[in-house]
């Protein structure tokens, strides 16, 4: 397993903004509900994203528009 990404890293990759990955990540979100961001919780604050799932969440996200 490669190392994970952080919150920041992660939003730079997907090219927005942190918060954007924080709704994403959010159980209460809508975005989250309509595309569900796989992510790790390491507790409550902490996020860690793996960049192969973001790979292929960008793939999934493409294919249902």
């Amino acid at each position: 397993m490669e190392r994970l990404l952080t919150l920041d890293e992660a939003a730079a990759f997907l090219s927005v903004s942190p918060r954007t990955v924080y709704e994403l990540t959010s159980a209460r979100g809508r975005k989250r509900r309509e595309h569900p961001l796989p992510v790790v919780r390491l507790n409550a604050k902490c996020l860690r994203f793996d960049r192969e799932e973001l790979e292929a969440w960008i793939k999934k996200i493409g294919k249902a528009q």
